[in-house]
């Protein structure tokens, strides 16, 4: 089991976004026969096969063995990943195009949509996958708030050309700095 699958295909995206079988999907999370499955659900096998053919279909769920109960054959189902990533350029943009200064939130939201792109395309069975998050708050009062960035855009600037050169594993580095909003009590 994959622990995402990055979902760009539209197909994809309208056999999983329904509620039933979601559901069905959930209960997939071990392998587990349309029989099973329709018990925990209360349903019918047959309604229950019905959403797992379409969730085969389309990659979602995969056959992992066969078993025979009482004279037939019983398929045993598993979901293919752990998360199902649903890619935002399933809609794509909505109006106008403009060009987007690294400052801008619009900016922000194309890059962490690159981010998930590159995540979901990393190859689940690589032994060692190395990789790092690092997630923080800072506070930063308003009229340092300039300097703050200056120094931060100069801090990854230099690793860029510290670290940048042609050989050895490529990595890919991004930041994302955003405002957080205050939990309200």
């Amino acid at each position: 089991m994959r622990e995402v699958l990055y979902l760009d295909q539209i197909e994809q995206a309208e056999t999983l976004l329904k509620p039933q079988r979601i559901e069905v999907l959930r209960q997939l999370a071990e392998p587990r026969s349309c029989t099973e499955v329709a018990t925990r659900l209360d349903q019918t096998p047959q309604r229950v096969y019905y959403h797992v053919k379409r969730l085969v279909d389309a990659g979602l769920a995969t056959l992992v063995s066969e078993r025979r109960v009482r004279g037939i054959t019983e398929g045993v189902y598993q979901a293919t990943a752990r998360s199902y990533w649903l890619s935002p350029r399933l809609v794509g943009k909505v109006g106008l195009t403009r060009p987007r200064d690294e400052l801008s939130l619009g900016y922000l939201l194309d890059l962490m949509e690159d981010v998930q792109a590159d995540i979901a395309a990393l190859d689940p069975t690589a032994p060692e996958l190395p990789s790092i998050g690092v997630s923080g708050a800072i506070r930063v009062e308003p009229e340092r708030r300039q300097e703050f960035l200056a120094d931060l855009q100069n801090t990854v600037h230099d690793l860029f050309t510290r670290y940048g050169g042609a050989e050895g594993d490529a990595f890919k580095l991004v930041v994302a700095c955003y405002p957080k909003e205050e939990p309200h009590d």
